[in-house]
């Protein structure tokens, strides 16, 4: 089953009756025995980038302000959410993770986001400058990753998972037709989205930049350390 062969002298039966079973029954072993490109994780992200297009076709259909139109966009947006939380579980879950989930994945979270925001700012439905600030602090974040990658990872925080929640929330209700107390709701909904965005966004430079001197005195003592022995 797993493509290991049975040690010589044992039988079949007591190789598969010595068998432990792998987390997650069925599709557990599935995905430990082809962690390939084409996993259940990453045909989620690919799903969530298809989704992208689609979404904007439906958002902007009928001029944009067409309640049913926009009530599909709102499903679609919805369905590229779930998505996202559902890849990176079973990536983790199920030792699926890839070069290719690793770079797609957030695209994929970064494209839906974006559409939604650039689209709604454009309807008019959502000010430019939210859009400049939550766009500005991704792509931000996103470099500040690759400045530090070197010296080490900055791990998601609880405060960053909070803040995509409450973008998420906040954005869906805006891709939504609402009027009357939802409209005033989603509103501040939005407001506490884009305290996140900044809040935790900060947090993320400081992390970063702690990061990075405590990289670069470890390499200076490595140096340092590898200059004593070679002087011996």
């Amino acid at each position: 089953m797993t493509g290991v062969p049975a040690p010589a002298g044992s039988s079949g039966a007591q190789g598969a009756s010595s068998a432990k079973p792998v987390r997650g029954g069925k599709l557990g072993a599935a995905a430990v025995n082809q962690a390939s490109l084409w996993n259940v994780a990453n045909l989620l992200t690919m799903v969530r980038l298809l989704l992208v297009p689609g979404f904007v076709m439906l958002l902007l259909g009928n001029g944009g302000y067409d309640p049913a139109w926009r009530s599909f966009a709102w499903a679609a947006f919805a369905i590229a959410m779930i998505t996202d939380l559902f890849d990176g579980h079973l990536a983790r879950t199920y030792n699926l993770v890839t070069d290719f989930g690793k770079i797609a994945d957030p695209i994929a979270d970064k494209a839906i986001m974006g559409a939604a925001l650039i689209c709604l700012s454009w309807l008019g439905d959502l000010p430019w400058w939210v859009t400049g600030v939550i766009l500005g602090r991704e792509l931000g974040i996103t470099l500040l990753r690759f400045w530090v990658i070197r010296y080490g990872v900055i791990p998601a925080s609880r405060g960053g998972k909070m803040k995509t929640l409450a973008q998420g929330t906040a954005v869906g209700m805006y891709v939504l037709a609402l009027t009357g107390p939802l409209a005033t709701l989603r509103f501040w909904v939005m407001a506490v989205a884009v305290v996140l965005t900044v809040v935790t966004g900060l947090d993320y430079v400081k992390q970063a930049v702690v990061l990075r001197r405590q990289g670069m005195a470890a390499a200076r003592a490595a140096a340092a350390e590898s200059a004593r022995e070679a002087a011996k």
